[in-house]
């Protein structure tokens, strides 16, 4: 009697958890790239008025790449930016250049293949990112090679789980 009383809770326990994962809003969302083993991992971005989405790109080697979401306002787009070792507080025009390294549009696709923009936070995770021309920039870049990271990412990160 207990064990078919419990039979429906434990199914929708399942069904929630599954629901749960497949519902992962975009600001706890972790992507992983097959080619290089790196990961974008996206946390809350916060307060700002202007930064509609805040991740980290994490290379081999303990190199950690910060990464922002502006709409463009002219054609709504969502243009990203991968930084490292920018400078606190206050920074010049030239001082953020110098420090990034990589920006451009953020795409997204499903399990279709339907072509979309990153959504802002609030919104379920798209199955995968695609950073155009990714790999390419970063291997052109100081933070390659060296002491720097050696295994360089594609364009393409797939969905890998959700943090909590």
């Amino acid at each position: 009697m207990m064990a078919r009383l419990l039979a429906p809770v434990t199914v929708g326990l399942v069904l929630a958890a599954a629901n749960a994962d497949a519902a992962c809003p975009i600001e706890l969302a972790v992507y992983g790239d097959a080619q290089s083993g790196s990961e974008i991992d996206f946390t809350p971005t916060g307060t700002s008025a202007t930064v509609t989405n805040t991740f980290r790109l994490i290379l081999d080697n303990n190199v950690v790449l910060n990464g922002i979401v502006m709409w463009t306002a002219d054609v709504a787009r969502p243009n990203g930016a991968l930084m490292y070792k920018c400078p606190e507080g206050d920074v010049t025009g030239a001082e953020l250049a110098a420090c990034t390294l990589w920006n451009g549009v953020i795409y997204t696709s499903d399990d279709k293949g339907a072509v979309g923009l990153l959504p802002a936070e609030g919104v379920a995770a798209p199955q995968t990112l695609i950073l155009p021309d990714l790999g390419p920039v970063l291997r052109q870049s100081k933070v390659y090679g060296g002491s720097g990271f050696s295994k360089v990412p594609s364009d393409v990160f797939a969905m890998k789980g959700c943090q909590e």
